[in-house]
């Protein structure tokens, strides 16, 4: 860019309502001025040398009216004179108060930016321009990845430095005629003409940009690392219509585009796409559908078995997300969890359905146990295990029944946070498990000083024994770390019996996965419990299928 990151943008008006005022107020004081000087002419010669006369002699004027005149003429001269710079110097600062609420109403304080407001009539000028001589416009989204985490470790100043930093980086490799703006927060978005003719060159512009703003940025002795996820749409796609409807269409199309990048794995650029559209349509569905759900009960517990695979005895259910929704029809957890998660929900929904997990789990035999699976973001309320407690309390549910299940990432986010959270857990007995262990970034010294009752295997590592070496040693490994530090071991994802009869060989387990049945909604568990007399109400007149005896593996789900 020419000389700032703010680039061109819209007319100042403020700027050319002060020209329009100032030859009015001029206008007045040199009214008076001049009014005063003809009077002066007029009469000032022959009355000033009778008036000087008068006062070296000390005698009287001649004409003492036309001396009283002349005095108030020269106060008059005076006063129009003063008045003349006190309009002035008003104008000037009535024209620098307005210049500065226009520049802090259109750009950003911190960057000098273009802001939210500004970029678009910014964007229908650039568009309207590169018309008329044949060109393009591209426009770009940008959001820095994971900004909010790295704000809150090094503190807003160092934010504030990032951004600024950022901006500052962009605008000295963006082209002349461009414009930028921050939109809030660490989003971005920057518009550019191109020539059609060489699209290419805006995939040269985009490689300058993202590794001007991975380049390490130091703040205060810290050095931070700064990635960005960007949206790209263009003009060249528009049907008909006028500039204003493609500028706010293009912020559209390239605010998509940068989702689908993050969606993709962050620190890369996306093109806007027709399908985008569909996908965002769907997604705003979703998040309709689950406001609403919520409270009317579409969001229901599943569960899956658990096994002792020694015994082939049932020991427990982990329960599952399901949603009931009745557009979509039953959704699983992996399409509507991340939406929940995003819009601030999954709280609330996880309470649902843990509220509803403890009343039917309340009903089966008092040695089978209920694990269930914690969000990390619900891991940062601080308040999560009194919340907990509260619902046990209402179902009247025994504390060491429950297992809360923790994924192994959320140790290395939150590790202060999850040591509280556990042991305030662990003091009511509730039993904790480290999920999806083998994937994240635990070490050693954190299971030994944090009170785990078990950890278990991720699927992935499961599924792949005997096809995958790499993953028969995990599992090994695994093993014999459980057996070192006295924790039993969970694997999930058991699909075949083949991969039983590998998992077997590295020890004893307990597992679950759809060799022994897919995942059933409380009326079927509760059916299938009462033909196994699992159910405290049931009659025990059948010893088989009691809970000291082998459940077959193969046993189907109701």
């Amino acid at each position: 860019m020419a000389s700032s990151p703010i680039g061109m943008g819209p007319i100042d008006t403020a700027q050319v309502a002060d020209e329009a005022e100032k030859p009015v107020h001029d206008l007045v004081g040199l009214g008076i001025i001049v009014a005063a000087v003809l009077l002066f002419v007029a009469n000032g010669s022959t009355v000033l040398t009778d008036f000087l006369r008068s006062v070296m002699t000390g005698s009287a004027p001649r004409e003492p009216m036309l001396s009283v005149a002349l005095i108030l003429n020269i106060a008059l001269l005076l006063f129009g004179w003063r008045r003349y710079v006190d309009l002035t110097k008003e104008v000037g600062q009535r024209r620098h108060a307005e210049e500065t609420a226009h520049r802090l109403a259109h750009t950003d304080p911190l960057t000098g930016c273009l802001n939210r407001r500004s970029i678009s009539p910014a964007l229908e000028e650039m568009i309207a321009t590169a018309r008329t001589t044949g060109h393009e416009v591209v426009v770009v989204m940008m959001d820095l990845d994971n900004f909010k985490r790295s704000n809150d470790a090094h503190g807003h100043q160092a934010g504030d430095a990032v951004l600024l930093q950022t901006a500052r980086r962009i605008g000295d490799i963006l082209p002349d005629r461009s414009v930028m703006a921050r939109l809030g927060g660490d989003e971005f978005a920057f518009a550019a003409i191109y020539d059609p003719d060489h699209v290419d060159a805006i995939d040269r512009l985009m490689a300058r940009i993202s590794a001007a703003i991975a380049r390490p940025v130091e703040v205060e002795g810290v050095v931070l690392d700064v990635t960005a996820s960007f949206g790209l749409a263009t003009s060249a796609e528009r049907a008909n219509g006028q500039s204003q409807d493609l500028a706010a269409k293009l912020l559209h199309r390239a605010d998509l585009a940068m989702y689908q990048a993050k969606k993709s794995g962050r620190n890369r650029y996306c093109w806007f796409e027709q399908s985008m559209e569909s996908e965002l349509r769907f997604r705003s569905e979703l998040e309709r559908g689950i406001r609403d759900g919520i409270p009317q009960g579409e969001f229901v517990p599943f569960y899956e078995k658990q096994i002792d695979l020694d015994t082939g005895e049932l020991t427990g259910f982990e329960m599952l997300a399901r949603w009931k929704s009745p557009k979509h029809g039953l959704l699983s957890p992996e399409i509507f969890i991340p939406i929940a998660e995003e819009i601030g929900l999954i709280s609330e929904l996880s309470e649902s359905l843990i509220r509803q997990a403890l009343q039917d789990a309340r009903e089966w035999d008092p040695r089978l146990t209920l694990s269930v699976n914690i969000s990390p973001i619900q891991l940062r309320d601080p308040w999560f295990a009194q919340k907990l407690l509260k619902l046990l309390v209402e179902a009247n549910f025994p504390p060491h029944r429950l297992d809360i299940e923790i994924t192994e990432t959320c140790l290395h986010e939150n590790i202060g946070v999850v040591r509280t959270l556990i042991t305030s857990l662990k003091n009511q007995g509730i039993r904790i498990s480290l999920d999806d262990f083998g994937t994240g970034y635990s070490s050693l010294a954190q299971l030994r000083t944090l009170p785990f009752d078990q950890i278990k295997i991720d699927r992935f590592f499961v599924s792949n024994l005997g096809k995958n070496k790499d993953s028969d040693t995990i599992i090994e490994a695994i093993s014999s770390l459980g057996k070192g530090l006295n924790l039993p071991i969970t694997a999930e994802g058991i699909e075949t019996s083949e991969v039983l009869d590998e998992l077997r060989k590295y020890g004893s387990f307990k597992g679950q996965g759809f060799l022994y049945g897919q995942p059933s909604d409380a009326n079927s568990v509760r059916t299938l419990l009462a033909e196994h007399n699992l159910l405290p109400a049931a009659p025990s007149t059948e010893p088989s299928g009691s809970i000291d005896q082998p459940l077959p593996p193969r046993a189907a789900s109701a």
